[in-house]
């Protein structure tokens, strides 16, 4: 396979080409046209797709690909995810593209029946298409349970009443239908054989600041609602920074670091509004309104298309900082996380393993591994409690003396990883510790020890980066945001990382924080994992609900244009369900996300949302 197939075939679906994450601005036609094909991913999937002659040549394919100018920004973007370099892909599809046209080859017009025809009456000529080099980029995910499914449409409203006409019609028509985000699911639940309803186009984001919320329409993401919150000196709680917020809430409920305070799904919306599966407008609070809180999971699920949602706004103050708390073990770390979460002692609390800590921080796959093994055999840090908070909430984290990684550590330690690999001086840290472990950390002017040894630059770490990007990639580690722990935890762009080597599958439950419980589900999944030779790893755990309970990820990793690892994966991902379903039963107390997504907001087809 060459190369530009190869890569092609392995986009995450993470849908970080659709936010200006890093700065550089995004391509031009994806905001202009804003179906999926007319984004780097999009011309990923139309590539493979051409390349294995799963569709004929048709008039998108032309007009999308002569609308990518080769200007290099995803590579910037997709590097940073996945150390993936996509313009040579956007190359080889226009180089296809010119070939096919100089060679006579067919164009194959969009057919437009009645169904067709009505639907561009509601949104406009170009906003429904049955292309099928448009209908391609919605037709799968990397999902190892997702069956690709093309749609027969795909639609693109601009409004709720648009939204509206669209499900009267499809009823009218027995047409399904899926109801689309951003299209970064893991699960595979966001394809349909008849239509998709792309909401991308709903980008509406009012401020209503006396009465602290911000409503939001269905096409805005996490990093765009949270950037433009930040201009205002608020923060919103948001979920992955491509993830589209409605969706977020409609598929899983909003759950980060900071639901440690903001609190997790219904405590971070205050109204939405929706179109019925009738295709009637309503509003959660109208008199009328279903009972979106009585849920039950023998339900065919809530009925209905979220099209705007009012979010909450939560003050920023001045003083905030973040802090890194090593441990040695997970019960530990537990404890503490527990503490502070009762006390209400900061405003995000995660509890970090190894894997998330170097894969987040270090710029490549191989520098990741690398810096994983540093903390955990030359520095003995298996774990790391993340707290984030106010003077006063910082304060009492260091009044309890334990050893800490402060903001200026973690700065130095991450733009030092090069060098951190390679020291020497690790093997001496344990002599200069006493009984107690990490209490290194406590010597006065080991930050500027550390500085010393370690010369962290962003040249530094730009060198890990292939020769013809270090130059840009330098600037970028020099941005004060790009070292700032409060920074990188609102708007979480590191933590797209986590599929870098390969696609990530989250397994997510909420239940209480029990040390002997958590351990034991712990060792299980990774039990379940080894079992079928699937990497896997401990993602992390934010208290909830004043420390009472918490969300426990873990994560299991698989190659997936590997057929003997999607089967593996397969297999996982039953028994993992089935040893979850045996702790609900038992306890009473474990809830897996997936009896939220598939049983609940999201169990209909027609009103499948991600």
């Amino acid at each position: 396979m060459h190369e530009p197939l190869t890569t092609a075939k392995n986009c995450r679906h993470y849908a970080m080409c659709k936010i200006d994450f890093l700065g550089t601005g995004i391509c031009a036609s994806g905001p202009e046209k804003h179906y999926v094909g007319f984004y780097p991913q999009g011309r990923m999937d139309l590539y493979a797709a051409l390349a294995d002659g799963k569709i004929p040549v048709t008039e998108k394919c032309l007009e999308i690909a002569d609308t990518c100018d080769l200007c290099g920004k995803c590579d910037y973007q997709c590097y940073f995810v996945t150390e993936m370099r996509p313009t040579k892909v956007m190359k080889a599809l226009k180089d296809l593209m010119a070939f096919h046209i100089e060679n006579g080859g067919e164009v194959v017009r969009e057919e437009v029946d009645e169904v067709l025809a009505e639907l561009k009456e509601i949104t406009g000529d170009f906003w429904a298409t049955s292309d099928r080099a448009i209908a391609l980029t919605y037709a799968h995910d990397p999902s190892p349970v997702a069956t690709p499914t093309m749609p027969d449409y795909v639609i693109m409203p601009k409004t709720n009443k648009e939204v509206a006409s669209i499900v009267k019609l499809l009823n009218r028509y027995e047409i399904p239908f899926a109801v689309r985000g951003n299209g970064s699911s893991v699960m595979g639940f966001v394809m349909s054989k008849g239509a998709v309803i792309d909401m991308n186009r709903m980008k509406t984001i009012e401020f209503d600041e006396k009465n602290w919320l911000v409503k939001v329409g269905a096409g805005v993401t996490a990093f765009n609602l949270q950037k433009e919150a930040q201009k205002r000196g608020f923060r919103v709680n948001v979920a992955e920074p491509s993830a589209l917020v409605c969706a977020n809430i409609m598929c899983s409920g909003i759950f980060s670091t900071f639901s440690a305070s903001y609190g997790t799904a219904a405590d971070n919306y205050i109204d939405a509004e929706f179109v019925s599966k009738e295709g009637t407008l309503f509003q959660m609070n109208d008199k009328d309104a279903p009972n979106f809180f009585a849920f039950n999971p023998s339900n065919e699920g809530i009925p209905a298309i979220c099209t705007s949602a009012s979010i909450k706004l939560h003050p920023v103050t001045g003083d905030e900082e973040g802090i890194l708390v090593p441990f040695a073990s997970m019960e530990e770390a537990l404890n503490f996380s527990k503490e502070c979460a009762t006390h209400r002692i900061g405003l995000a609390i995660g509890v970090l393993g190894g894997e998330y800590l170097s894969t987040f921080m270090a710029p490549t796959k191989k520098l990741a591994a690398d810096i994983k093994d540093t903390f955990n055999k030359e520095l003995g840090i298996q774990f790391l409690v993340l707290v984030i908070g106010g003077k006063y909430d910082i304060s009492t984290i260091r009044n309890m003396e334990l050893p800490t990684i402060d903001q200026k550590l973690f700065r130095t330690l991450y733009l030092g990883m090069p060098s951190l690999r390679s020291a020497k001086w690790l093997s001496l840290l344990t002599e200069m510790s006493d009984d107690e472990p990490f209490s290194y950390l406590k010597l006065n002017g080991f930050t500027d020890l550390s500085e010393a040894a370690l010369s962290p630059s962003p040249e530094l770490l730009a060198k890990e980066i292939d020769p013809d990007l270090r130059t840009f990639f330098k600037k970028l580690f020099a941005k004060p945001e790009m070292t700032d722990l409060v920074w990188l935890n609102m708007f979480r762009i590191i933590s797209s990382r986590m599929g870098r080597e390969k696609h990530v599958v989250a397994l997510i439950i909420y239940l209480p924080i029990d040390n002997a419980l958590i351990a034991e589900i712990d060792g299980e999944f990774r039990r379940i994992a080894e079992k079928h030779q699937i990497k896997n790893d401990y993602g992390f755990i934010t208290p909830l609900d004043n420390g009472k309970r918490c969300v426990f990820e873990y994560d299991y990793y698989l190659d997936q244009n590997d057929p003997d690892e999607i089967a593996r994966m397969q297999q996982a991902m039953q028994e993992a369900g089935v040893m979850i379903e045996k702790f609900t039963q038992k306890t009473g107390t474990v809830k897996w996300i997936l009896h939220l997504f598939t049983q609940g907001f999201c169990r209909k087809e027609n009103f499948l949302y991600s």
